[in-house]
């Protein structure tokens, strides 16, 4: 219940944003039924984990989902929702635009860098529209890459006026 109050003395602030409860079970079924009708889901841990694994399936893979959990102290934890893949680990097949989103999450919602998330989302977007596919969202017509390669087109589809400059 504590949860519940919390999330309607937060959105009583926000009257262009519109609020509805579900219990877990249904909004696992609304999800698969009518997802356009989900802009944010905001729930525990273990729910959270639960409907991302479900939601991955439509959007065919689960390497194409970043997630973030916020904290009002500091910047979050920013990660894909998928595990590390021990099975393909070293192989070049892993699906890195899950990483790359989060990445973008994390400028977005970790450190106020709107614009540099907006040009992450756009680069990842004009890869895609080129054809570049990871094997798990593959398809006739497309271009298959592995994991360095699709990394490789995401860098190349960055904005070259306003470079992303790599830190290490």
């Amino acid at each position: 219940m504590l949860w519940r109050k919390r999330v309607n003395e937060i959105a009583s602030e926000y009257s262009d944003v519109q609020l509805s409860h579900m219990y877990v079970d249904n909004a696992a079924m609304q999800l698969i039924r009518d997802p356009r009708q989900f802009d944010t889901i905001v729930t525990n841990n273990i729910f959270g984990d639960i409907l991302s694994d479900e939601a991955s399936i439509i959007t065919g893979s689960i390497g194409m989902l970043p997630s973030a959990s916020v904290s009002e102290s500091g910047p979050g934890l920013f990660e894909p929702i998928h595990g590390s893949a021990p099975d393909i680990a070293g192989q070049d097949k892993a699906n890195p635009l899950a990483t790359v989103l989060s990445a973008a999450m994390l400028l977005r919602y970790g450190l106020g860098e709107e614009n540099a998330a907006r040009r992450i989302e756009a680069a990842v977007i004009e890869t895609l529209n080129k054809g570049f596919r990871t094997s798990d969202i593959h398809s006739s017509g497309m271009v298959l890459v592995g994991c360095k390669r699709m990394g490789e087109e995401v860098l190349k589809s960055v904005d070259s006026k306003n470079p992303i400059v790599a830190i290490s």
